[in-house]
């Protein structure tokens, strides 16, 4: 009678612990960048880091592998796409991403080179709303980054306003 009360006891005990065990299921994601065609000589964006944003935690933000990079955005038309982010994190769903920026992104206008203000993306970073569901196999997302709508021109000096969607 002790021996089936002690297994009993046991067994339930057993039971809530492996019920309270957080999931700490991770899914393979990867962001690519691309560009629509504008008038520019070069656009070049300097992306010091990435972060992502999991339903599970609404209050944090998963750093993914990326490495700081300088990407001209006009080497990125016509479909051509680059790896800028690659790594495993949080299955649920990908709520948002957030491209950090670092100073040096610069526009070349008929031969003339512009530093592009970025108004707080060096700090807070720039938001892109995901909303999609990971799958287990490999989630890659292609993130536009319309250069032609995010610089504009402001007494004599350009300024990025990102405009960046997913594909």
């Amino acid at each position: 009678m002790k021996t089936r009360l002690l297994l009993a006891i046991l067994s339930i005990f057993s039971l809530c612990i492996f019920s309270c065990k957080k999931d700490s299921k991770t899914v393979p994601v990867q962001l690519l960048l691309t560009d629509n065609p504008v008038d520019y000589d070069s656009v070049n964006i300097h992306i010091t880091g990435i972060r992502v944003k999991i339903d599970k935690d609404e209050a944090a933000w998963v750093p993914i592998q990326s490495k700081d990079t300088t990407i001209n955005l006009l080497d990125l038309q016509n479909g051509t796409t680059t790896l800028i982010a690659q790594d495993n994190i949080p299955q649920g769903i990908l709520k948002e991403v957030r491209f950090i920026l670092g100073a040096g992104s610069y526009v070349v206008v008929a031969g003339d080179r512009y530093e592009l203000e970025t108004p707080s993306a060096e700090d807070s970073g720039l938001k892109i709303k995901i909303d999609k569901h990971l799958n287990e196999s490999l989630n890659s997302f292609v993130l536009d980054f319309d250069a032609d709508l995010s610089i504009k021109e402001q007494n004599g000096g350009y300024k990025l306003m990102p405009v960046i969607k997913l594909k």
